[in-house]
């Protein structure tokens, strides 16, 4: 057998933290080990300057250690390295000085924490074995970040102890590294084999060649792919090949809806009937997989959290040993049998993977993005897949942004009073500070800085890290108490990082609450140097129009990658009509022009029996239509025969029915729904739940019997991420231009652009609505093999301001009015049938 030579890196505080965890999860700490490490730099070089002399200060330490796998089949080369806090002579003793910094009182802590001696007896070994000591000291440093009081352990190892138990921590760890050696082999093999899964598509093979480049070169590439071009299995298909390359050691898929993370299991899923060995997984939200109702991640109310650190590793390496796919199903599985959290295991499991298929939280969001991945700012070699990336530009707004409400200073300050004054107090000085900004507030001002803010929320933040530490336990509103906390703390980070890409107001929600905002108005900035730091990100959409707005905006580089690809479908197939005599300014928002927008619907639908959705700019305008138009009225008349027919094509669960009666009722109360002449409506909700939505969706049949109308909003549930394919979705009319509704915060964002790139009105209102309104469009014509007409009801659909932003296959485009319209239909249709 031919020896095979791998070799791997790994510090000494991952080789400890990782192989020697123990304890439980447990959400009720104020602080983290993360947030003393950010916070105790300066406490570090304090401590060593104050050392006495012949104390070495960040001494960098190494050492390779070779081991052989049981079967010799493999010889692994582990360098292991890491920096001592401090060197110095102690008692006539060579003593290692390993510092921690930590927000707990010191009087708590009776004993070194054994992953932090850990780490020290790791260097007392290195630096014995090479300076041939016979004994070595190490020295546990403990300083409290806000007293700086400070408490040390000393303890003595002969290097024969410390070198015995060092090479047991390294063969615990060479074992996973093993096991990663011979599954990666594997799947290379298979990927040295693989071909892609289908004929191209016109313009597919030079799209995939343009990813496999760009990972190659290591850049971004932006690509504007209309639906139909296969652009989930245009991009991973390149990207696995690289992984097998070695060009990448991971793929991150990063999506918004959950429909999107579907699709990209379903291609990976597909390449493995293929014969490809590759694993994923996907994050799932931990409210959607936790065990309990409602998540608590402390040992007092979860069974799995006492010991999750204990156990997780073997858990880990049980499902990794003996299963080569890994889904929802077996992580449950798995974390059951082991009795570990499911959703901190799925963390775990990631890092030992060949792909994570996840929401943008996990790769941007500073508050949830993967500490184990992205901690540290530097380069890596991971790929970035962003699906619809179009969706990032508003997420990424909000992840950088932060708020607070006055009022809830005053009602979190009732519920601890009888618990801290200390903490009563410092919520008292808060609400002060923020009346100051109210009193001068009569409905939105603009802010230079909230510097008086910052200073009292960072005392009261304190305040309340000593109060949680002091309950730990339950109290009465402990739920709201915890959420007034971390929004003080996440406004506190965001303040810390504001520069010119921000803005800060204050104004008052529809409740009333006064409330102050810190405002990212483009995060490019923060996008940039997260996706700079990648070995490729890829970004794709269906609307990624015009590609400069999206790429300037999404934290591209001049000199990235920026392609259209073609669309596949027939433009014979696809029927896009403007009717110009129609609009939904606000200036002509009345009954009359309402009307006529009525009679569009009413013509459009009765050309063909099938299945029709109407997207409106807004719930307020659905409503308005419906309600000016006697024709859409009296298709209000047969209820109880709507809701047989509705019941008929639903499960028939009790959730599911009450739903069904629901909308029944509340579109009768409205005088909106129902059935006449064969024509049914159902009108989307503001509220529905996922259930609800997929009982919407599911009245939307093949082959109809009758025709089904589907009222909804645009940029909602059932505007992008769903396919309707064949006859399921005939057609759609989209009424409005999509703009967002004029407001402060709009308002902010024109001036700001205004300002910046004298194109405030297309950043702020015709960007974000011709997106909408592409996305809307978009679920006409799904496949090949679909066929379907589109009718945009706005004259200024007809302005070259608007038309330029069409995308390719949206020519060429017919105006018409409500008579040709019919013509035009009746035409098309009769030239399919």
């Amino acid at each position: 057998m031919t020896e095979e030579n791998i070799t791997a890196s790994v510090s000494v505080r991952n080789l400890v933290e990782f192989i020697l965890r123990s304890g439980d999860i447990d959400n009720t700490k104020a602080h983290t080990d993360t947030d003393a490490m950010q916070e105790g730099a300066r406490i570090h070089r304090k401590i060593q300057k104050s050392m006495p002399a012949g104390y070495k200060a960040e001494v960098p330490l190494k050492t390779v250690v070779v081991l052989e796998k049981e079967d010799k089949s493999c010889v692994l080369d582990l360098t292991i390295e890491g920096r001592a806090d401090g060197i110095y002579t102690l008692n006539q003793e060579l003593t290692i000085d390993e510092i921690k910094s930590t927000y707990l009182s010191l009087e708590h802590i009776t004993e070194p924490v054994p992953v932090h001696e850990a780490q020290a007896k790791c260097y007392a070994c290195i630096y014995g074995t090479d300076e041939g000591l016979e004994n070595v000291g190490v020295q546990m440093t403990y300083c409290n970040l806000e007293s700086e009081e400070i408490k040390r352990f000393n303890k003595s190892f002969t290097l024969k102890e410390l070198r015995e138990w060092f090479d047991g921590v390294v063969k615990e760890y060479a074992k996973w590294l093993f096991w990663e050696s011979d599954w990666k082999k594997k799947r290379n093999e298979t990927i040295k084999n693989l071909k892609f899964p289908f004929p191209y598509r016109p313009g597919q093979r030079e799209l995939v060649g343009n990813v496999y480049k760009t990972i190659a070169r290591g850049r971004k590439l932006f690509i504007e792919a209309p639906t139909g071009v296969g652009k989930t299995i245009s991009t991973v298909f390149p990207a696995v090949w690289s992984i097998g390359e070695g060009k990448a050691s991971k793929i991150f898929y990063l999506t918004a809806k959950t429909i999107a993370r579907t699709v990209a299991e379903d291609t990976f899923a597909l390449l493995g009937k293929d014969g490809l060995k590759f694993r994923y997984v996907t994050l799932t939200a931990k409210e959607k997989i936790c065990i309990l109702d409602k998540p608590e991640c402390n040992p007092g109310a979860c069974p799995r959290a006492k010991g999750h650190e204990d156990r997780v590793n073997a858990c880990v390496f049980d499902l990794l040993t003996h299963e080569e796919e890994i889904n929802r199903d077996l992580i449950l599985q798995y974390a059951e049998k082991h009795c570990v959290c499911p959703f901190e295991m799925s963390l775990d499991v990631s890092l030992w993977t060949d792909a994570i298929v996840c929401d943008y939280n996990y790769a941007f969001d500073p508050e949830a993005s993967l500490k184990r991945f992205f901690a540290e700012d530097k380069k890596n070699d991971y790929i970035f897949l962003i699906d619809e990336a179009h969706n990032l530009l508003e997420r990424a707004r909000d992840m950088y942004s932060a708020e607070l409400l006055k009022e809830k200073f005053l009602s979190v300050k009732k519920l601890v009073a009888p618990l801290s004054k200390k903490l009563e107090k410092q919520l008292d000085a808060c609400n002060k500070s923020a009346l100051s900004f109210k009193r001068e507030c009569d409905d939105f001002t603009v802010w230079e800085n909230v510097d008086d803010l910052y200073n009292i929320l960072l005392r009261a933040c304190s305040a309340f890290e000593d109060f949680l530490d002091n309950y730990p336990g339950g109290f009465e509103g402990r739920d709201e108490v915890l959420d007034l906390f971390f929004d003080m703390r996440r406004f506190a980070k965001v303040y810390e990082g504001i520069d010119d890409s921000y803005r800060i107001y204050t104004d008052y929600t529809e409740k009333g609450f006064f409330r102050i905002k810190l405002l990212c108005m483009e995060p490019a900035s923060i996008l940039k140097k997260i996706t700079d730091n990648t070995r490729s990100t890829v970004m794709f959409s269906a609307t990624l129009l015009p590609m400069n707005y999206y790429k300037e905006q999404l934290g591209g580089n001049e000199d990235d990658y920026a392609i259209y690809a073609p669309s596949p479908f027939s433009s014979e197939k696809r029927l896009v009509m403007i009717g110009r005599d129609v609009s939904t300014r606000y200036s002509r928002r009345t009954k009359e022009e309402y009307s006529k927008v009525a009679d569009y619907i009413e013509a459009f639908v009765k050309a063909k029996k099938g299945n029709y959705m109407v997207f409106f700019s807004s719930y307020k305008m659905m409503e308005d239509v419906l309600a000016a138009s006697d024709s859409l009225q009296e298709w209000c008349a047969e209820n109880e025969d709507c809701k047989e027919d509705i019941k008929k094509k639903e499960k028939k669960d009790e959730k599911e029915d009450s739903f069904i009666n629901e909308i029944i009722d509340q579109n009768n109360k409205s005088g909106f729904s129902n059935r006449q002449n064969d024509i049914r409506v159902i009108v989307q909700r503001r509220d529905m739940t996922e259930t609800e939505k997929e009982a919407f969706l599911d009245m939307f049949t093949e082959n109809p019997d009758s025709t089904l109308v589907g009222f909804t909003v645009m940029g909602g549930a059932f505007s992008e991420g769903i396919d309707l394919t064949g006859d399921r979705l005939t057609g759609a009319v989209i009424v409005g231009c999509g703009l967002p509704m004029v407001g402060n915060e709009k308002e902010l964002f024109k001036y700001y652009f205004d300002e910046r790139c004298g194109a405030g009105f297309e950043y702020a209102y015709l960007y974000p609505g011709m997106n909408k309104v592409m996305q809307s469009a978009g679920r006409v014509i799904r496949t090949v093999e679909d066929v379907g007409a589109i009718l945009l009801l706005d004259d200024r659909f007809c302005n070259p301001k608007y038309t330029e932003l069409f995308p390719r296959e949206w020519f060429p485009y017919v105006t018409v009015n409500v008579n040709t319209m019919k013509d035009r239909l009746k035409e098309f249709y009769e030239h399919f049938l």
